[in-house]
């Protein structure tokens, strides 16, 4: 089951961070603004947060085709907190909010479930000290 993963980043004392991954667009970023950066890329804090989003995403979407689960659309935002635990700045909450669109026949304490094996199964999420949170909001229609 190992997979392995490369990427890579350059800079120099000029220039934002160049981040790559072979056979994809290169991605800019810098610090944030609560670092000294400019806030108008993507910097470190954005890039682990957008993954814990992606990944949910994606579980759930693998989840529900396995479970021959019908849904239309899942939307999710995720904060996460950064502070300071015993002198380590740290991710130490990520709050996953999720909503999700459903038929009206559809089974809505299944898609619960559903999304919630989603949360239990990020492998990005287990793989961070911080415990994930989530907040779950279905619609019909």
């Amino acid at each position: 089951m190992a997979h392995q993963y490369v990427a890579s980043a350059a800079v120099n004392p000029e220039s934002l961070v160049s981040l790559e991954v072979e056979g994809l667009p290169k991605i800019e970023s810098g610090p944030p603004k609560e670092f000294g950066g400019s806030g108008e890329q993507w910097s470190p804090e954005d890039l682990l947060v957008g993954a814990v989003a992606d990944c949910f995403v994606l579980s759930f979407k693998a989840i529900a085709a396995a479970s021959k689960y019908t849904w239309s659309d899942l939307s999710c935002s995720v904060t996460g907190t950064l502070d300071r635990i015993e002198r380590a700045t740290q991710f130490t909450e990520l709050k996953i909010k999720a909503n999700l669109t459903v038929p009206a026949d559809a089974d809505v304490d299944r898609a619960k479930r559903l999304l919630e094996k989603a949360e239990q199964t990020c492998f990005i999420t287990n793989s961070l000290k911080a415990e994930p949170t989530l907040e779950v909001e279905i619609q019909i229609g």
